[in-house]
């Protein structure tokens, strides 16, 4: 009896100690974000002058308000990548859910010669110019958001993933019988394998739609039409004008009647390109983790 005593005592009293580390080790991840916050409304001059702090003198809106000084050039910015995002997400999860679902079927003889066609792609690419060649002339996509979506579609990181999560996840047994009650190789996809494989739709889905959220390399290499321009592109364009009338400044001596926020604005930009994402990610993180863990065994 004593013995249980001192064990729950020290179970109680590891627990304690356990969830103050973990809380403080939060608190430190957290800060960053406390910073970007507080430093996107931090007075300009006070910035340039002292840094960045938690607990600035000087509150100031400047950064935001030269952020929305044509708030119909950044609403237009964000419809673009709502719909680039939402659209190629989804798109992305049917196709790369398709292609793990045939690659994972043991009765597909040819799935070994395929899935080393998309590990070759991983090792080695035709390099940026045939690409660009593909994407613009080829295949017609320049000044368009398929241009930024369809790179999306097949990624071979991705369908492994999907790959290993199927066979891992998805009894063949439950396959098997299906088909035995008549159901079509279409019927067991959509209704047996992806409501089972929904952890791993949410992983595949949240690193798709990320990288399609942040995405300004390739809005910068086929879009020219600024009505089609993606928020991360727009962000990325008033930074550099920015960049571009201070260095004007400094070099001709001519002083412009503009105060630019040139450091807090880079802490606004992030808020304004970040928020919606860390909005969205505790409505799937369950299904983030698990899908991670489940489909990175290798099968």
């Amino acid at each position: 009896m004593e013995m249980r005593k001192k064990y729950n005592r020290g179970y109680r009293i590891f627990n304690m100690i356990s969830k103050v580390l973990l809380g403080l080790f939060a608190l430190i991840c957290l800060l960053p974000f406390v910073l970007m916050i507080v430093g996107s409304f931090t007075d300009n001059g006070e910035v340039v002058r002292e840094g960045y702090s938690l607990f600035p003198k000087k509150w100031s809106t400047g950064a935001y308000d030269m952020l929305f000084s044509y708030p119909d050039n950044i609403i237009r910015a964000y419809r673009n990548t709502i719909i680039q995002t939402v659209v190629g997400t989804f798109i992305s999860l049917f196709c790369i859910s398709m292609t793990g679902y045939v690659l994972s079927r043991q009765d597909f003889q040819s799935r070994n010669v395929i899935a080393f066609f998309f590990y070759f792609t991983m090792l080695f690419g035709g390099g940026l110019i045939p690409w660009y060649i593909v994407m613009k002339q080829v295949l017609h996509l320049s000044n368009t958001l398929w241009a930024i979506m369809v790179p999306s579609f097949f990624s071979a990181y991705n369908i492994f993933l999907m790959r290993n999560f199927i066979k891992q996840g998805v009894p063949n047994e439950l396959i098997e019988s299906s088909k035995l009650d008549g159901a079509g190789d279409m019927r067991v996809f959509l209704q047996i394998v992806l409501p089972l494989s929904l952890p791993s739709l949410a992983t595949i889905g949240l690193f798709v739609a990320l990288g399609l959220w942040n995405d300004w390399y390739l809005c910068m290499l086929f879009i020219s039409d600024s009505e089609l321009q993606s928020l991360q592109f727009y962000l990325y364009s008033m930074l550099n004008s920015a960049r571009a009338l201070r260095e004007i400044q400094a070099r001709s001596g001519i002083v412009l009647d503009i105060n630019l926020p040139s450091e807090t604005s880079k802490l606004a930009m992030s808020m304004v390109a970040t928020g919606p994402i860390l909005l969205v990610y505790p409505f799937i993180q369950r299904y983030f983790i698990k899908g991670l863990t489940v489909g990175a065994v290798k099968g």
